[in-house]
C-alpha cells in the first residue's frame, strides 16, 4: 500500500511529505515537533512543524480519521468555531514494511491553548467562569447546527482571546455526529455528558492541587448546564416583531447583555407577517466595547455607553441592504460604522441645543437618548422612534436636569 495525503489544499501534500511518515507518532524526533500544552487524549497527539504552518497531527485508524477530517469540513462550512482540516494520511508503513495507523492532520490554532491547561494556571474564579460562558456557547452554537459532540470535556476544547473576546474552539469531533435537526433528547444527553466530563477533569486537577480553591468540581459542572439552558431559551425563543418594531428587539439584546452574553452578529429578516431577529452570541474582556467603539467609530466612551452604543449600531447594520455578515463582497463594518456616525449619531447629538448639554460629551448625550427612547417605547409599547425621542428628552428631561444642577441663589 502507497503512502496516501488527502487534502484540500494543493500546498499542504508538497509540505507533509517532509514529515517522517514512516515512524510511529510516538517516537518521532523533536526535530520535527513544536512543544505546545496539549489536554489529555485517547490517542497519540504531537504538534509539528509544516513548512511556516503548526500543525496538530493525531494517530488513529483509517475509518475514523476520514470521517473526522468529514466532520470538521462539514463545521467549518457551518461556521462553527473548530480546528482547521488540512490532510487525512494513510497507507503508511514503517522501515520493515509494517503498517502503521492513519493521521488526521488539522492546523493548529494560533493563540490557543487547551481548556484543561487554562485550569491548571491560578486563575481568578471570575475569569473561569467566562470561559464556561464561552464553552456554553460553543455547545448551543454546535445543537443549533444539528451536530451532537458525544464528547465535550476540558482537553477537547481551545481557548482563544481575540480582541478581548472569550471564544472556545471544538478539537476532536471523533464521536461527533452531524443532523438536520437535534432533538431535546440528544442536547440533554450531550449536555450531561458535557458536565460529566468537566467534572471529572475539574476533580483530577483538584486532586493535583493545580484547581483553585474556591471552586468546587461538581457544581462548576453543573453551571454549564445552567448558562447553556439560559442561552439556548433566549436564542431559540420564536419571536416574530410587527415592522419597525426595534424596541422589542433592543429588549432581547438587553436580556441577553442581563445573562452576561453580548451580540457578535444580529441578522433581520423581513417578512410579509414580521421581522425575525437570529443572534450570535459572544463572551467578552472587561474594557472590549470601549476599544470595539474607539476602533470602528472613533468615539471614546465608558464601557457601558460604548456597549450601548455597539447594541444601536448593530441594530442599525442590520437594517442595511449591504450589510450580510460573511460575505465578502458586502460593506465592511467599518465602513457602515462610518455612514452610522455620519447619518444617525451626529444629526442626533446636533438635534440637543449646546446651552443644554451641560457638561455632558456626545457619546454620553446619544446614549442618554437612546435610553430615553426605550423608556418612552416601552410606556407606549411601539417605537417612538429617534426624533420623537430627542423632542420629549429635550423638553422634558434637560430642563429638570438643569434645574437640579443650578445653584440656589440666596435672598
Amino acid at each position: 500500500m502507497a503512502l496516501q495525503i488527502s487534502a484540500t489544499n494543493p500546498e499542504h501534500p508538497a509540505l507533509l511529505l517532509e514529515l517522517p511518515w514512516d515512524v510511529p507518532l510516538e517516537e518521532w524526533p523533536e526535530e520535527y515537533l513544536v512543544p505546545l500544552p496539549r489536554g489529555i487524549s485517547r490517542h497519540v497527539v504531537r504538534y509539528a512543524r509544516a513548512g511556516s504552518e503548526v500543525i496538530a497531527v493525531k494517530e488513529l485508524a483509517e475509518r475514523p480519521a476520514l470521517r473526522e477530517y468529514e466532520l470538521l469540513r462539514d463545521l467549518d462550512r457551518l461556521g462553527i468555531p473548530a480546528v482547521d482540516p488540512l490532510a487525512v494520511i494513510t497507507g503508511r508503513l514503517d522501515p520493515d514494511g509494517e503498517p502503521l495507523e492513519s493521521v488526521l492532520v488539522t492546523r493548529h490554532l494560533g493563540g490557543s491553548m487547551p481548556y484543561r491547561s487554562m485550569f491548571e494556571t491560578t486563575m481568578r474564579p471570575a475569569t473561569m467562569h467566562r470561559l464556561m460562558d464561552a464553552l456554553a456557547v460553543l455547545l448551543v452554537r454546535l445543537h443549533l447546527a444539528g451536530f451532537a459532540w458525544g464528547d465535550c470535556s476540558l482537553s477537547n476544547t481551545l481557548f482563544r482571546r481575540d480582541a478581548g473576546a472569550y471564544a472556545a474552539y471544538l478539537v476532536d469531533a471523533e464521536t461527533g455526529d452531524l443532523h438536520p435537526q437535534l432533538s431535546n433528547g440528544q442536547r440533554e444527553y450531550d449536555l450531561d455528558l458535557a458536565r460529566v466530563n468537566i467534572s471529572g477533569e475539574l476533580l483530577d486537577l483538584e486532586a493535583s492541587g493545580a484547581l483553585h480553591p474556591s471552586l468546587d468540581p461538581i457544581e462548576f459542572g453543573f453551571e454549564i448546564c445552567t448558562r447553556y439552558g439560559e442561552l439556548w431559551e433566549e436564542l431559540t425563543r420564536t419571536s416574530v416583531y410587527p415592522a419597525g418594531k426595534y424596541q422589542y428587539i433592543e429588549r432581547r439584546i438587553r436580556r441577553l447583555n442581563d445573562l452576561g452574553f453580548d451580540v457578535a452578529e444580529m441578522q433581520i429578516e423581513h417578512s410579509s407577517n414580521g421581522d425575525s431577529v437570529t443572534f450570535v452570541p459572544k463572551v467578552v474582556d472587561a474594557g472590549h466595547h470601549q476599544r470595539q467603539l474607539l476602533r470602528l467609530t472613533g468615539l471614546d466612551a465608558e464601557e457601558n455607553q460604548a456597549r450601548r452604543l455597539l447594541n444601536d449600531l448593530e441594530s442599525w447594520m442590520a437594517t442595511q441592504d449591504d450589510y450580510t455578515p460573511g460575505d465578502p463582497l458586502a460593506a465592511r463594518p467599518e465602513v457602515l460604522a462610518h455612514r452610522w456616525v455620519r447619518d444617525v449619531f451626529r444629526p442626533t447629538v446636533r438635534a440637543v441645543p449646546l446651552e443644554l448639554r451641560g457638561s455632558m460629551d456626545p457619546a454620553e448625550i446619544y446614549h442618554e437618548l437612546l435610553e430615553h427612547r426605550w423608556y418612552l417605547s416601552e410606556h407606549a409599547q411601539h417605537d417612538i422612534g429617534l426624533d420623537n425621542a430627542v423632542e420629549d428628552y429635550i423638553a422634558n428631561v434637560l430642563p429638570k436636569a438643569r434645574e437640579t444642577l443650578e445653584p440656589v441663589t440666596p435672598e
